[in-house]
């Protein structure tokens, strides 16, 4: 689980923007499927071992559909949603 102190400072490093920390993946299930997403630049950052890969090279590029079913899934969990 990341700290909230290192969320609020966190950004992608491709467009600058803010991340919705899924800490326990889509399922909300286990600290091991947690990643990190940008919907401005439809990125998703791996976690590993609690460690963010801000990686821009290594994120998973996301469609416009996916990344909008991340939002929504990310309102439904009540995960933090940053204003961009």
């Amino acid at each position: 689980m990341l700290p909230d102190d290192l969320l609020s400072v966190l950004a992608c490093p491709k467009s600058k923007q803010p991340l919705i920390y899924f800490p326990r993946g889509t399922a909300d299930s286990r600290e091991e499927d947690a990643f990190l997403v940008c919907p401005a630049s439809k990125l998703r950052y791996r976690v590993e071992r609690g460690v963010p890969v801000l990686l821009a090279d290594e994120a998973e590029t996301l469609t416009d559909v996916q990344v909008s079913g991340l939002v929504t899934r990310a309102k439904e969990l009540g995960l933090t949603i940053p204003a961009t």
